[in-house]
Parts: structure tokens; C-alpha cells; sequence
């Protein structure tokens, strides 16, 4: 088989390029359908380019996933800790911040919060692992702002902040599908969104004790 050269392109456009593009649109096929139900052939299709090409450049489909993940599990961590970051007086409630910055760093990629949170990956292979270490690492910062949101509401429970930790993930991928349903709705929108979401939750939730 004739090998490429290591900076060779096709039809023109430079590796680096054609590996761009080749990365989002299998960033977008492994969000959309799944690790197990995505083929390295339809990623080829979508790109233009043979599959040989594709496996020369980036190895094996699980390579290719993982080349995929990286960016966005480390994209990913960079905003929600800058969403928890201190903003001072006056700046929205840590949860909004968080989720402001999530959809930030997925607008234009939004089907790559689901490359992370993907059920279909082969267990015990070096893509699970990955995808778990991030997730993982998501759910410690999860941890560390469910417990101070609940101790500044008065509960020190530690099985408390675990449930909400776990509805938190749950919230967020729920808002992401969502998003991807609604390509018109900017991030900036979305957290508007949420805080009005937010503020009826807890308006209703006062209305309630009030009546009891």
C-alpha cells in the first residue's frame, strides 16, 4: 500500500485542515448515534475522503474516538471550572455560571457533551477509561459545588449532596439534548433560560411550604 506523506493533504487542502475536519464531523457522529452505531466509513462519507485515508491519519476507530474526546473532556473541564470560579459580588449564582460556560464551550459542537457521555463505549477498553476519567473529573467538581449549595442552605447531609450531584448530571444533559433540538437558541439565550427555569422552581417551591 503506497504511503502518504506525513504532511500531505487531499484535493488540495493541508493535513492539518483535513484532519480538523475529519475530527468535527466524527466529534458529531459519536455524539449523534453513538461509539458502537458510528462507522469510520460514514465519517469518510460525510468528509469526502476514502477510508484508508482516515485510518492512515488517525489509526482505529477507537483511536479516532479518543482523539474526539480528548479536546472536548479537557474543553469541558476548563468552563465549569471557570464557571465556579469566584466572580464577586453581583455575578449570577454559581450553578447558572457553570452552565453558561458549558453551553459557551459547546456552542457549534453541541452532540460532544454526549461523545463524553457515551453508554455505548466497550467496557473495560482504553476509550472507557478515558471517557470515565473525565466524567470522573466532572463529577468532582459537581461534588465540591452540590456540597456548598447545600451548606449554604443550612444541609450538611452528604447523601443529600450525592443525589444532587447526580441530578445536576442529569440537568445538564437533559438542557444539552434539548439545545440540540433548538440550533436557533444561543448560549447566551440558554442561560437566560435557566434562570427563569431556576427562579419559577423556586417560587413554586416557596408557594408550597407557604401552603403547608
Amino acid at each position: 500500500m503506497t504511503t502518504l506523506p506525513s504532511r500531505a493533504g487531499t484535493k488540495g487542502m493541508p493535513r492539518a485542515a483535513r484532519e480538523r475536519q475529519v475530527l468535527t464531523a466524527a466529534t458529531e457522529e459519536f455524539g449523534r448515534h453513538g461509539y458502537e452505531a458510528t462507522t469510520v466509513a460514514a465519517i469518510a462519507a460525510r468528509v469526502g475522503v476514502t477510508k484508508p485515508l482516515l485510518h492512515h491519519y488517525f489509526g482505529s476507530k477507537q483511536d479516532l474516538y479518543l482523539a474526539c474526546l480528548n479536546p472536548v473532556g479537557d474543553r469541558l473541564l476548563d468552563a465549569i471550572r471557570t464557571g465556579m470560579a469566584d466572580q464577586g459580588s453581583g455575578a449570577p449564582p454559581t450553578p447558572l455560571r457553570v452552565l453558561h460556560a458549558l453551553f459557551t464551550a459547546l456552542d457549534g459542537q453541541r452532540e460532544a457533551w454526549f461523545v463524553l457521555y457515551d453508554a455505548t463505549l466497550p467496557a473495560d477498553s482504553d476509550a472507557a477509561g478515558r471517557a470515565a476519567y473525565y466524567r470522573g473529573a466532572i463529577d468532582e467538581l459537581a461534588a465540591i459545588g452540590t456540597a456548598g449549595l447545600l451548606h449554604g442552605a443550612g444541609s450538611g447531609d452528604p447523601l443529600d449532596a450525592d443525589a444532587l450531584k447526580y441530578a445536576w448530571r442529569g440537568l445538564c444533559t437533559a438542557l444539552v439534548r434539548w439545545w440540540v433540538n433548538h440550533p436557533d437558541q444561543s448560549p447566551e439565550a440558554m442561560a437566560q433560560r435557566c434562570a427563569r427555569l431556576f427562579a419559577a422552581g423556586r417560587a413554586a417551591l416557596a408557594a408550597g411550604d407557604e401552603s403547608m
